[in-house]
Order: C-alpha cells, then structure tokens, then sequence
C-alpha cells in the first residue's frame, strides 16, 4: 500500500505577488490596451474624450482627478500605441490612488474580481468603528471560503469537511485595502480561482430568491434548490455577519476583461443586495440546512493520535489523524474494549487502522458513531518510520493511556 494514496500532490507554487515588482509596471508588450480600457472602466476612471479609433484620454474618480490624465490606445494598430501604453502604465505606477494599485493588480495577476460594500453609519468627520474593517474582512473570507467549500462539494452543512482543499484555494487570492470598513475588493486569479468566483456569483442569487420566496409566502423550500448552486450555512452565517450593523449590503462579481465570461453567467450583473431584514431568513436558513444535512457513512482509515478512556478496561475513545476515506483531518471515534486495544497495539508496532461508521453532523463531522471492524492497515517503511517517530515523541502519553485513567486531553 502507497503510504499517502490520500494526501493530495503537491501543488505547483505561483510566484507570490510580492515577487511580482509591483515597484515596476507590466510590460506594454504583454498588455491588450482593450483590456487596459476595460479595467479603468470598471475602477472608475472616467474616459474624456480623444481621437476616436485611436486613443481615449482617461482621468480618475474622485475630485482633483482633473490634473491627472492618460492617453490609453484602443488598439495596436498605430505605430505610437506601445509608446502610450507605456507612458500610462508608468502613470499608474507613479499614482498613489486605489483605482491606480487596482488597476494594476488586474494586469498583473488577470483576476474575477469580487467586491463588498457596507452601507454603515459615518463616525466624526466620516470615520467608521475600528469593528467595521474587521467584520468587513470576517465576512469577506468566509464567503469566499463558503465559495470555495461549493466548489469540492455540494452540501448544506460543510463543519470540517473539505477545509484543507477549500483554504488551499485561498491562498492564492490578492485583497486591496478596506476602504474605512465600508468597501473591499478581492482579486481571484483566473487560472486557479475562476470556479470559486462562479459558484460564488450563482450561491449569491441563489440565495437572494431564496430570500424573496421566503418573505413572500413564508417557506423555507427554495433554501433546499439554493444548495445545488452553492447555498449553504456557512454561506448564509457570512452573510449575516456582512450585513450585521448595517443599513445594508451588497456583492459584486466582475470577470476578468481578458478571460471572457464563464458559462451560465451574465457579462454583468448589479451588485446582489442584502439588508437587515434578511437577518431573519438567513439565521433559520442556517440552522436548516445544520438540521437537514444528514450523516455520511464512511469507511475511514487513519492514524491513532491520542487515546483516553475511564479506566484500565472497557470503552474508550480514539483519535483518529485521517488519512482516507473523509474529507475531515481528525475524527474521535468511541470504540468497544477489543477494538480499543486493536488501535493501541497498531499505534504502538507504527500502523494505522481502518474503522466503519457514520460521520456525525452534529459537532461539524468531526465524530465518528456507531464504529466497528477496527483492522491495522499496512503501509510502506517510510510512512511506518514515520508513525514510530510520532509513537516515540509521546510515548509516555500513550503509556498512560494504555494503561491507568487520566484526565481529558482531546
């Protein structure tokens, strides 16, 4: 037997962004001034005019943008286009303004683009609480690790399922500044990001008819059809912390100019909408989808970590670092006298077991009941030596537990 059939390969390292030179524009020669055109649209620069089928002349949002401009060719077809293309990607560089960063993010790192607001009351001279930019980003990472949970999966109810995969895929996600804890953007890099951004972009208004139907009739039923496109509770629990304290709240997803749109998803889309009187239908919503999601039967095999029970003999609880069969990295597991000792002595001689049983919701399917067949399980030298280094740098730990009772430890 392989010794990690189950661990996943490990995954090609993307060049962090701050190994990217953001001190340095991109190269005008790998930049499509369509797209160029594309993303100052969209971060609010507002065209003024220029020859028409050559170049526009663009300024930024804000006041005081006037003084600042840039000739953004409409194409490669004049001899001078790369000579522009260069003067404004070195103007956007030089811009200390948000929309410039942004901008230039997108070129560097072609990204969907996923953007927050919050509608919250203004503090002195339009300051906000220092709790609005940390709920703010609360609320943002767990939508978007919501998002990328429904990528591996569809369920109504995750608990510690599927975690390691769905924050894998976070990580290569750039966020820009949190403008006074009312507004955030995310850039999802296309080549690894796009199906998050999409089943982010339909969970979203999944979830708004869903909603709607809800404070029209009453029932809770569409929440059930919101799953397939990717509602779940911790979707929902996002997204009540997102409009907690707010007049309201709103989400955006923007594909990349350069990547084109993905299937069964709109070119553009208003921003979907959410208010505190949503708060009602999303906390029931939640508990829902807790209540309905069922118990998964598995056949688990993985490594004893930690073992207790109340005395020398009888029952007594594992736990279980999982190896396969779950997409959870621990359970505990309540085993009979002989099984428990079957685990000890294949911890102790350096092997996993294999145990049936059914995961539990209830504690976020890190619970594994009604456990029986506990068998060792052979594995290569190398994954052996392994678990026998684990063995020897807690052997008094599991002398103990072995042996006489002790105190809770799990």
């Amino acid at each position: 037997m392989r010794s990690r059939p189950y661990e996943e390969l490990p995954r090609q390292v993307r060049p962090h962004p701050d190994d990217l030179a953001w001190h340095r524009p991109p190269d005008p020669a790998q930049v499509d001034p369509a797209v160029l055109g594309a993303l100052l649209h969209r971060h609010g620069w507002q065209r003024r005019g220029g020859a028409a089928g050559r170049y526009g002349r663009w300024t930024p949002p804000g006041p005081g943008g006037g003084g600042t401009s840039l000739l953004v060719p409409e194409s490669r077809a004049f001899p001078d286009s790369d000579d522009l293309l260069g003067e404004a990607l070195d103007a956007l560089a030089r811009s200390d303004t948000p929309a410039a960063r942004e901008v230039l993010i997108s070129l560097a790192v072609p990204s969907d683009e996923i953007r927050w607001w919050r509608d919250t009351p203004s503090g002195p001279v339009g300051a906000a609480p220092w709790t609005a930019d940390e709920q703010l980003r609360a609320a943002a990472r767990q939508m978007l690790l919501a998002a990328a949970l429904a990528t591996r999966a569809r369920a109504g109810y995750y608990g510690a399922r599927h975690r390691r995969a769905a924050t894998a895929l976070l990580e290569d996600v750039l966020v820009g500044p949190a403008t006074e804890g009312r507004h955030l953007t995310a850039f999802v890099p296309v080549p690894t990001g796009r199906p998050l951004a999409v089943r982010l972009h339909q969970a979203l208004y999944a979830v708004r008819e869903a909603i709607d139907y809800q404070r029209a009739t009453g029932g809770m039923d569409a929440f059930d059809g919101a799953v397939e496109a990717g509602a779940s509770r911790e979707l929902t629990e996002a997204l009540a912390t997102l409009v907690r304290g707010t007049e309201g709240a709103r989400i955006a997803v923007a594909w990349a100019p350069g990547a084109g749109v993905p299937e069964g998803c709109a070119a553009s889309a208003e921003p979907v909408e959410f208010s505190p009187g949503d708060l009602p239908a999303l906390r029931e919503a939640a508990a829902r989808y807790v209540c309905e999601e069922p118990s998964v039967p598995v056949r688990v095999t993985g490594a004893v970590v930690r073992m207790r029970r109340s005395g020398p003999g009888g029952e007594g609880t594992v736990r279980l670092r999982v190896l396969a069969g779950a997409e959870v990295p621990h359970v505990r597991v309540t085993l009979d006298e002989e099984d428990y000792r079957i685990a000890g002595h294949a911890h102790l001689v350096g092997l996993p077991v294999r145990v049936h049983g059914r995961l539990e919701r209830r504690g976020g399917f890190r619970r594994l009941t009604g456990a029986s067949g506990v068998v060792p399980v052979q594995v290569d030298e190398a994954e052996r030596d392994r678990l026998m280094k684990a063995l020897q740098e807690n052997l008094d730990f599991f002398e103990e537990a072995c042996g006489e009772s002790y105190g809770e430890g799990d």
